[in-house]
């Protein structure tokens, strides 16, 4: 005889993780303790670092971790997105070439400025800092307002103020002229703390797209292997920008935590085991490719 009964589980909407494709609007940047309470409706403790921003990194650089929470468009959920901005120029694992990041934003690797791409160096470059590439990524989709192929057009913040912490700057823009609805994907970090593992809400940090990027995941099953094995064979730059941004997630060098190109949903943890046959994704950070 079969038995189906017990209670009810309680859900509450704040704690529900979620995974998958969701179109999102930013609220908040770097909320101080009441900002948290009056903006995202979260009560901080009184010993929480979550306002604190500002520290030291393990070689003795300074750095700003700026954090973006962000709204879902359509169910208000929030979520936080990270990027940690380091004190230091950017290198390649071998010091061989330097990263350069021009006046809008767009980041590019060469030995010295002499041997940066044509197109790159016809606007103002300089030096990039550690961080810089996937921030200025979101900033310039979060800006999509602005008209980046316009030479008048600049995108940057100016680096000593950001090292202080100072980021008011970015706040005023927050619903402008020139901030968008766009793109994130939701994932669930896995981490083991002694022997508990644990999991907690993420948003993939290294890529995002413009509101209209969500008609190719309703209509298209990224998740299928040979969808991507078809991606994969594609010239370079034959490929659109939601197809650059899927195999920037499944590469060797994407995400590791456990995510889906479907429309958002709740996150159930038994139908994503590590290892298990519909898992994407899995244990472990976002690794960082150098060139």
């Amino acid at each position: 005889m079969s038995a189906i009964k017990g209670k009810k589980r309680e859900q509450t909407e704040d704690f529900v993780k979620k995974i998958g494709m969701v179109e999102v609007s930013v609220i908040a940047i770097n909320p101080s303790v009441e900002e948290y309470k009056d903006v995202l409706g979260i009560e901080l403790k009184e010993e929480s670092k979550a306002a604190q921003y500002l520290g030291e990194s393990n070689d003795g650089n300074n750095y700003l971790r700026v954090d973006f929470w962000l709204q879902d468009t359509k169910e208000g959920q929030k979520f936080k997105v990270s990027f940690f901005l380091e004190d230091k120029n950017r290198m390649n694992k071998d010091e061989t070439k330097q990263q350069y990041i021009n006046d809008i934003g767009v980041c590019s690797w060469g030995a010295d400025e002499s041997s940066l791409p044509a197109w790159f160096v016809k606007r103002e470059v300089r030096n990039a800092h550690s961080g810089e590439e996937d921030f200025y990524s979101f900033l310039r989709t979060w800006l999509g307002g602005l008209d980046y192929r316009e030479n008048d057009t600049e995108l940057q913040l100016n680096w000593k103020d950001l090292m202080k912490g100072k980021v008011s700057d970015l706040r005023e823009l927050i619903g402008g002229d020139f901030a968008v609805d766009f793109i994130v994907m939701a994932t669930v970090i896995i981490k083991g703390e002694g022997e508990e593992i644990k999991e907690y809400q993420g948003i993939y940090n290294k890529g995002f797209l413009p509101a209209y990027a969500m008609r190719h995941f309703n209509l298209t099953d990224y998740s299928n292997p040979e969808v991507i094995a078809k991606l994969e064979k594609k010239i370079s730059k034959d490929l659109k920008g939601h197809e650059r941004f899927i195999l920037s997630v499944v590469g060797e060098y994407g995400c590791k935590d456990i995510y889906s190109f479907k429309a958002i949903s709740e996150y159930i943890s038994e139908d994503h085991l590590i290892g298990g046959d519909d898992a994407m994704g899995g244990e472990g950070s976002h690794d960082e490719s150098e060139y």
